[in-house]
């Protein structure tokens, strides 16, 4: 089970939702390398509205543009694993933004049942 409590390093992954790896979708295998690299966690969150370096607008209220929607992959731990799963996102983000954030985390419980259990009954995160 991996422990996080205070200060960590938060990585944001800004990607499209069609950026694909190998046929697969880029975020998808972003968060499988995390999971398997042994990270404390990844969060893929879908937008509906933005632009990037290309200045091309995506936004879910245009059918036309609603297929590349942007997307963020949030991973938070340490700071020392987080650098060392850097030169992995470099192999994969051909195109995008990474950026990094220092961060607190205040709270990192996983749900009963989940290999992240702590073992302590009560109230279940959300």
């Amino acid at each position: 089970m991996t422990r996080l409590t205070g200060t960590a390093l938060r990585v944001t992954v800004f990607i499209g939702e069609n950026d694909t790896w190998h046929h697969k979708p880029l975020y998808s295998e972003i968060v499988h390398r995390a999971h398997a690299a042994g990270l404390a966690g990844a969060s893929v969150f879908r937008g509906i509205e933005g632009f990037g370096a290309s200045s091309l607008i995506h936004t879910s209220r245009l059918l036309s543009l609603s297929e590349d929607l942007p997307v963020a992959v949030v991973i938070v731990d340490t700071e020392e694993r987080v650098r060392a799963f850097l030169p992995q996102l470099d192999e994969l983000v051909a195109e995008g933004l990474v950026i990094l954030d220092d961060c607190e985390v205040i709270r990192y419980v996983g749900r009963e049942g989940d290999p992240g259990e702590t073992g302590k009954k009560g109230k279940k995160s959300l």
